[in-house]
């Protein structure tokens, strides 16, 4: 038999028996299967007692719970920690409720609390007391913001539980004092989760519509309980409902011996639902009696003021005057009459001494009259013309006519030399200060061709024309020589040169410094 070639493919593996290695994971699937043990390891939440470590508030509430021998990472949300009634502090020991989970991107466990209680049986009383210390700051208890109670309400509402024995205290205690008020029922629950959003929703909604419903207060109450059955009236939410509320609120919450915060914040504070309702509505039968009191009290008045109008008209009536009328009647005509008879007498008088007056002022104005004074005048004036007239005439008569001609003549000639020689001598001074005899003494001015009197250096520039007036004519002559290529700059005239347009005055024109005359 010959033997087959070597076939390496053919020979049988033989089996390791070497133990297989834990197999290969990822960090990420690692993670995940961490997360799924977690998830099956505490399906439901978890309740932890421990004490608070590192506590820091951002937002949200970071802190670690420890005991002895271990410590706990821990996160509660901002909606959970909203929802806590007091804020932890380092040291405290707590009872905290939540889950378990793993955060896979710093590889921790983090217990996520949604529910964070103080231990020891104080613990209702610690969140209580922190809560009262916040709305004190907020001046919720201040007696100066809570609102009167109305004194005859038409309309109050009641948020309470429809089913509670409290609710029907109130409504039979309301009836029997005074049925004239209305009543508006809110059904809310009193106890539990979610009552107090519930109360405080009511509050809110019956204050927002208080004038449609015609609502003028609330009374919020409920039976007695336990402190736990209570807690709702203690909540943040429900004391702000009532501090904000449009009209008054009338809180009555458990027995006389329970106290809540909202009772405190309330406008009024009631021991029981039925010392509430006897608040809220007036008496019937202490209203009746009052109304019976103030009736007797206006008939007493009717009768007192009846009996006092009856005395005063038995005495009117008892007098003259109205027993027989006709004699008042008489006595006031006479009177009358002689009333009128002096009336008539006085108007004579006055009319007769008028009369008289006039009669004096119109001789006075007949002496006074324009043409009366013009006569007069005319004839003052006729006799003093005629006085003057034969003045005149007796002067002339006395008088030298020729005389008085020669020495007239002889008066005038006289004066006529007088003004001669004036006239004269103000010529010599003029002569003698006028410009034609300065110039005869060796003086002259100089213009520019435009008329511009040179009275400085700088009114003359190289190439400038310039006029020299001397006794005996002009001389004319260029300032440095030749003209400049360009005209010569227009400068403004002196205050006192003649315009270029102007003609040239002639020396018997001017003055000493060349000015016009």
């Amino acid at each position: 038999m010959t033997r087959l070639p070597f076939d390496p493919s053919k020979m049988a593996k033989k089996e390791s028996t070497e133990p297989k290695g834990p197999a290969t994971l990822t960090v990420s699937q690692l993670a995940t299967q961490i997360t799924a043990a977690l998830a099956a390891g505490f399906k439901d939440k978890v309740r932890v007692v421990g004490e608070v470590s590192g506590f820091r508030e951002r937002t949200h509430w970071y802190f670690d719970l420890k005991d002895t021998s271990a410590i706990v990472n821990c996160a509660m949300f901002a909606a959970a920690a909203r929802k806590a009634r007091f804020t932890p502090t380092n040291g405290q020991e707590v009872v905290v409720t939540g889950r378990i989970d793993f955060y896979d991107k710093q590889g921790r466990v983090t217990l996520i609390v949604e529910r964070i209680e103080p231990v020891g049986a104080g613990a209702q009383d610690l969140a209580l007391k922190a809560l009262l210390e916040e709305i004190r700051k907020l001046g919720w208890l201040e007696e100066s913001r809570k609102r009167p109670i109305p004194t005859f309400p038409r309309r109050v509402a009641i948020v309470t539980s429809r089913s509670g024995a409290a609710l029907q205290d109130v409504l039979d205690t309301m009836r029997r004092r005074c049925p004239a008020v209305g009543i508006a029922l809110v059904d809310a629950r009193v106890q539990g989760d979610g009552a107090a959003d519930e109360v405080a929703a009511a509050v809110r909604w019956l204050g927002t519509l208080h004038e449609r419903l015609q609502i003028d207060a609330i009374l919020v109450t409920r039976g007695g309980g336990s402190k736990e059955d209570l807690w709702a009236f203690n909540e943040k939410v429900v004391a702000e409902a009532i501090v904000t509320c449009p009209i008054p609120v009338v809180a009555a919450i458990g027995h006389e011996t329970d106290t809540t915060i909202a009772e405190l914040v309330a406008d009024l504070r009631c021991a029981t639902p039925t010392q509430a309702a006897m608040r809220l509505t007036p008496d019937r039968a202490a209203l009746t009696e009052q109304l019976d009191a103030m009736a007797q009290r206006m008939r007493a008045v009717l009768l007192r003021e009846l009996k006092d109008a009856r005395s005063r008209l038995n005495s009117a009536a008892s007098r003259p005057c109205l027993a027989d009328p006709s004699t008042t009647v008489d006595r006031e005509r006479r009177h009358l009459e002689s009333l009128a008879k002096a009336l008539r007498q006085a108007g004579i008088s006055r009319l007769r001494g008028a009369s008289q007056r006039m009669e004096r002022l119109a001789a006075r104005l007949e002496v006074h009259k324009p043409a009366a004074a013009h006569a007069r005048r005319q004839t003052t004036l006729a006799t003093v013309s005629a006085r003057l007239n034969a003045a005149i005439r007796t002067r002339l008569a006395d008088s030298d006519l020729d005389a008085l001609q020669s020495r007239l003549i002889r008066a005038w000639a006289t004066a006529n030399e007088r003004a001669a020689v004036r006239v004269e001598s103000l010529n010599r001074q003029l002569t003698a200060i006028g410009p034609a005899s300065v110039l005869k003494r060796g003086f002259s001015y100089t213009m520019r061709d435009d008329g511009v009197l040179v009275r400085s250096v700088t009114d003359a520039r190289p190439g400038d024309v310039l006029n020299t007036t001397v006794s005996d004519g002009q001389v004319k002559s260029v300032v440095g020589g030749a003209a400049p290529a360009k005209p010569p700059e227009t400068r403004k005239p002196s205050r006192k040169s003649t315009p270029p347009d102007s003609p040239q005055p002639g020396p018997d024109q001017m003055d000493l410094f060349g000015g016009n005359r």
